[in-house]
């Protein structure tokens, strides 16, 4: 069983999404965490025009996860979407896969900062250390050309709370741009 997020930027490529949808389903069981792509830019953008404070942008965020969560739900249908952990533990253990909706981290979890330094990528390693997965697998829709978490942080690619979310994941940190289209989940 292992965790695979994907970055809610690549709604702009529809092909590369759907394959990666149907290989969680196929390849699980796979914990699906959807990034907020447009949504969550939408919540960016809002901040910065309105100037609430981080913590509530961060809710938002999650809500706009969740909204991924339905799209990524609808563009493959074998797919579920939960927002419990016991859930989505029956389901991996089951051998299903099943798409994650992060809205119960709303309700606030000390280890997890309510800022834009955590996004779904290190969510993605949250939830995978809490699953006890054996890998997380990080789709991007930008290339990749490091593979050391805090190299990752340092170029845009995660978030900056990444280094500190893969140092407490003892499994394997898989980080995908573009070019890895067809490989397994």
């Amino acid at each position: 069983m292992h965790v695979v997020k994907i970055g809610g930027s690549l709604v702009s490529d529809r092909e590369r999404l759907r394959a990666i949808l149907a290989a969680c389903v196929v390849e699980g069981p796979v914990a699906v965490v959807p990034g907020g792509g447009p949504f969550a830019d939408a919540v960016r953008a809002s901040q910065a025009a309105l100037g609430f404070d981080d913590a509530l942008a961060h809710r938002l965020a999650l809500d706009a996860m969740g909204r991924m969560a339905e799209i990524f739900c609808s563009l493959e249908p074998r797919l579920t979407a939960t927002v419990r952990l016991e859930d989505l533990t029956r389901a991996l253990r089951e051998g299903r896969s099943i798409v994650w909706d992060p809205a119960a981290l709303k309700a606030g979890f000390p280890e997890i900062p309510e800022s834009w330094e955590v996004t779904s990528d290190s969510l993605a390693l949250w939830l995978a250390s809490r699953l006890g997965a054996s890998r997380c697998i990080l789709e991007k829709s930008a290339p990749v050309i490091a593979t050391d978490a805090a190299e990752l942080a340092a170029a845009g690619v995660v978030d900056a709370a990444f280094p500190r979310f893969a140092a407490a994941f003892a499994g394997e940190i898989v980080v995908r741009g573009p070019s890895a289209l067809g490989q397994a989940a």
